[in-house]
């Protein structure tokens, strides 16, 4: 149900349950966390099978306490502390846990059907710890106050204007532009990779002076 293929330093990892919306078990958490824990490095893509991202977490699964479990917490770390470029390349709707996931990634790609929703308020559980700080550095709070507390559902079009996702891009495009993407750090040397990602997430990283790069005198 999780489908993980390495092409050149490129780890595309699929979410394959399309029979029931992509909704995640404990042992598809665990099998996400591994294939991103165990990523080659170069460039990581999260995509899902059929019409749909991800649902979030198997109903049932979620009653027996799947929703509260610490691996959505895992699976958003790994992700985020990855020295990968990580791309979600969202091929339909993402609700509920997996937004952890997507969230941490560098970079969110979504075709122009998809709706986001995270549905805590109305389903009696709080988001994962990381979730409402990664959401308002994303969108702001007025926003990601939004989906939270209001619990509102939102196309993709106003999620690229609020900036939750990056780029709308067609079904048929939507994996040659993730990989396109992919590129230049799949090429990159793995130190200059991790330091600008670490950059990103205002990191200090020796070696950089303050306003950028070190840079010769101009005197």
């Amino acid at each position: 149900m999780i489908r993980v293929t390495d092409e050149a330093g490129l780890r595309t990892v699929t979410i394959d349950r399309p029979d029931k919306a992509n909704s995640l078990t404990g042992e598809m958490l665990d099998a996400l966390i591994e294939a991103v824990e165990g990523a080659p490095g170069g460039a990581l893509v999260f995509t899902g099978a059929g019409k749909v991202f991800s649902a979030g977490a198997d109903l049932d699964e979620a009653k027996a306490g799947l929703a509260t479990s610490p691996l959505w917490e895992r699976l958003s770390h790994a992700v985020a502390v990855s020295d990968a470029l990580t791309v979600a390349a969202l091929n339909g709707t993402l609700a509920g846990g997996a937004f952890g996931m997507v969230l941490a990634c560098d970079i969110r790609l979504s075709v122009p059907t998809a709706k986001f929703f995270y549905p805590v308020m109305k389903l009696g559980y709080l988001p994962q710890p990381s979730d409402p700080a990664r959401l308002t550095a994303l969108v702001g709070r007025g926003r990601a106050r939004m989906i939270l507390l209001a619990a509102q559902k939102i196309e993709a079009a106003e999620a690229e204007i609020w900036g939750l996702v990056d780029r709308l891009v067609e079904p048929e495009a939507l994996m040659g532009e993730a990989a396109g993407l992919c590129e230049a750090a799949m090429a990159a040397n793995p130190e200059t990779r991790a330091g600008i990602k670490a950059m990103c997430r205002g990191v200090t990283v020796p070696g950089v002076i303050a306003g950028g790069a070190d840079q010769p005198s101009s005197d």
